[in-house]
């Protein structure tokens, strides 16, 4: 199957700087034309950039977290470039903070802006591909790339906010793949490692030496324009870890250890020897898949 994207439709959120930018760059120089959105006059540049790689090109400013926004973003694509084919979610924010220091509003803004933006657009495609699928009696063209982050699994102690946001689009992602399947509409996620402004205090300055940044966009942008393309038909409700000319497949959870009672119901004693005992050995502070997930990809 081609890689190309000639003649596809994309929208991509966040587009104006870092990560969106270099992916909406990645996806005009595959062939797509293409919706990019970020907040007031942001993405001026990536604008002129996409047209001078020679496709259309039309900006919808505003915030991805609200709904007004999602509906320009649709019809900007759907009634003025004549299709929709392709969502990138990539829009988002941190306000990071220690749990007992977070406030309401930091909270809410994060999981505002990453989980309900990616909400938005993906339930206003998936209504319009669906519509187009029941229309033609079999599936039509669509993919979404969403942006979610190592963060959902390893729970860093200064984003709650952001942790909690990115485990949710993970979990809204594998949703999105099983309800459209039958559509013919992919959707995948990516866990990029990227440095740009939302992540400069991450990782500092590069101090590599080699030719491009293992945390450059440039490792991950090629990837969401893969995933975006016919020849990543069989691809679809995968978690992928990308950075540094690396792409690992995050598996999905499994069960570590199960536990039976040998009564008719638990009782604290038992739970104790069995539960208890299982994690008497076991360093407290590492929990879940943070472990693993870490040692996977460093």
């Amino acid at each position: 199957m081609s890689t190309s994207l000639e003649g596809r439709v994309a929208v991509v959120t966040g587009a104006g700087a870092g990560l969106g930018r270099a992916e909406a760059l990645a996806m005009a120089g595959a062939g797509a034309d293409l919706v990019v959105n970020d907040l007031l006059g942001a993405a001026d540049q990536v604008v002129d950039e996409v047209k001078a790689l020679g496709r259309r090109v039309l900006v919808v400013e505003g915030d991805v977290a609200e709904r007004s926004t999602a509906d320009a973003m649709l019809a900007a694509a759907v009634d003025d470039l004549g299709r929709l084919d392709v969502v990138v979610n990539n829009a988002g924010m941190t306000r990071d903070r220690m749990l007992f220091n977070m406030s309401d509003e930091e909270f809410d803004s994060v999981v505002r802006v990453h989980l309900r933006g990616h909400f938005l657009l993906s339930r206003n495609a998936a209504a319009h591909w669906r519509a187009q699928a029941k229309q033609a009696g079999g599936p039509v063209y669509g993919s979404v790339v969403n942006t979610a982050s190592e963060a959902f699994l390893s729970g860093p102690p200064g984003q709650a906010n952001y942790g909690a946001a990115k485990a949710g689009i993970a979990a809204l992602t594998v949703a999105t793949a099983r309800a459209l399947g039958s559509s013919g509409v992919r959707a995948n996620a990516i866990c990029p490692r990227a440095r740009t402004a939302m992540t400069a205090e991450v990782f500092g300055e590069d101090t590599s030496g080699e030719g491009v940044d293992p945390y450059s966009p440039e490792h991950v942008a090629p990837v969401v324009a893969y995933l975006a393309s016919p020849a990543a038909e069989r691809i679809t409700g995968q978690v992928l870890v990308v950075y540094g000319g690396m792409v690992a497949v995050v598996a999905a959870p499994v069960v570590e250890q199960r536990f039976d009672t040998t009564g008719t119901t638990w009782t604290a004693d038992e739970l104790d020897q069995q539960l208890g005992g299982f994690f008497a050995e076991r360093d407290p502070a590492v929990g879940f898949a943070a472990d693993s997930i870490m040692r996977m990809t460093l």
